[in-house]
């Protein structure tokens, strides 16, 4: 892999950094983080400028309403948005990163018209209904059911860990068609309107006292077929295509974040004196390696992925499992830095160390990730 930069991509970093510098301030200022209808209208007030300014879906295919970027460029444009300080995909995410790209390489013609401009233009919001309370890491085991009657599907069920469901125009909605059928087969994947009768969104509470999750009921809400992206039952393939996108690509952005963190906490360490402490400086020196390593994991991982059409591959386990590690550690370390300040709430690293105790477990867990890493790559045998 050739990790210098042609002339072209420094152009491009170059004029992005312009468009930065001119866009960031004239932003208004952030909403409160417990907000999300004002965190939903800022969100998608920066995609709008993304996409008017030519940004937005920078690296999907041209046809899908992308700018058909390379995966350099997109990666170039991860690390000058972060470090500029350009908010973060928020509210989005779902759309942007997991439905959009699922859309643009499972969906239909009409089905990539209906849904993909939206989501660019900063007009539609999509949350995932994938776990439930008795299938999590073991997604297999759902039990929401739909069925068919005439030219919809009837869905009852309950979801649960359902990102931004409170303020989401969409659902990417798994569901059994077949409840006969093999645990990995017998499931579909639909577009819900968040809007369709027979929807309750009740809020979860984290830790860190923030709602971006919700309980979903659904109580025979009714799904167009026309709603289905792939075919009736093949939904499970569909789906590793979407955990592929969020394991694969969806944290590359915030291994730049850890990278500026980690900078600011040597930064306090020598201003509270902890710097003389040679334990707290050997382990900042190994975080700085480990998130450079995946800083490269990342550009290998998406370059693998225009290599092979565009869908990431099984590298991403392996990336999401060393991150989502990495990721704690470093709050740990932050911690240690800050010494009993670390206990304020009001500083933003105790927020993020809460925070990324769910890492482990989001997108899959680090148990699940290390069978795929065991079985898919290294090619050892099932477990029983």
């Amino acid at each position: 892999m050739d990790l210098t930069y042609t002339p072209e991509e420094e152009e491009f970093r170059a004029r992005l950094r312009d468009w930065l510098a001119g866009a960031l301030p004239a932003l208004p200022p952030r909403p409160s983080p417990g907000d999300w209808p004002a965190r939903r209208a800022y969100d998608l007030g920066w995609q709008r400028r993304l996409y008017d300014a030519g940004y937005a879906g920078l690296h999907w295919p041209v046809d899908a309403g992308g700018q058909g970027a390379t995966p350099t460029q997109h990666l170039i444009y991860l690390e000058e948005t972060e470090k500029a300080g350009a908010p973060y995909v928020g509210a989005n995410f779902v759309g942007l990163l997991h439905a959009g790209p699922t859309i643009a390489s499972e969906g239909d013609a009409g089905q990539r018209a209906r849904w993909l401009p939206p989501v660019l233009r900063g007009e539609e919001v999509w949350c995932q209904g994938f776990s439930e309370p008795g299938a999590g890491s073991d997604l297999a085991a759902l039990r929401t059911r739909a069925w068919r009657d005439g030219d919809d599907y009837v869905v009852s069920g309950s979801k649960i860990w359902t990102s931004h469901a409170e303020v989401a125009d969409w659902c990417e909605l798994l569901v059994r068609t077949d409840p006969d059928a093999p645990r990995h087969r017998g499931i579909t994947w639909l577009a819900m309107p968040m809007d369709a009768p027979g929807i309750t969104v009740r809020p979860l509470r984290t830790l860190a006292g923030s709602t971006e999750f919700a309980e979903v009921f659904l109580d025979e809400v009714r799904v167009p077929v026309t709603h289905r992206v792939g075919a009736e039952n093949d939904g499970w393939r569909v789906t590793m295509v979407t955990l592929s996108y969020e394991r694969g690509t969806a944290f590359v952005g915030e291994v730049v974040a850890c990278r500026r963190v980690l900078a600011e906490v040597a930064r306090e360490a020598r201003k509270n004196g902890r710097w003389d402490d040679a334990v707290l400086r050997r382990r900042l020196g190994r975080l700085n390696a480990e998130f450079r390593a995946l800083w490269r994991l990342t550009q290998w991982n998406v370059g693998e992925a225009q290599r092979t059409g565009g869908v990431p591959g099984v590298g991403g386990s392996v990336f999401k499992l060393r991150y989502s590690h990495a990721r704690q550690e470093l709050y740990d370390a932050a911690a240690e830095a800050l010494g009993p300040e670390s206990l304020d709430a009001g500083r933003e690293w105790t927020l993020d160390r809460l925070s990324s105790l769910s890492y482990t477990i989001a997108a899959g867990t680090s148990q699940i990730q290390r069978n795929i890493v065991a079985e898919r790559i290294l090619g050892l045998p099932r477990g029983r």
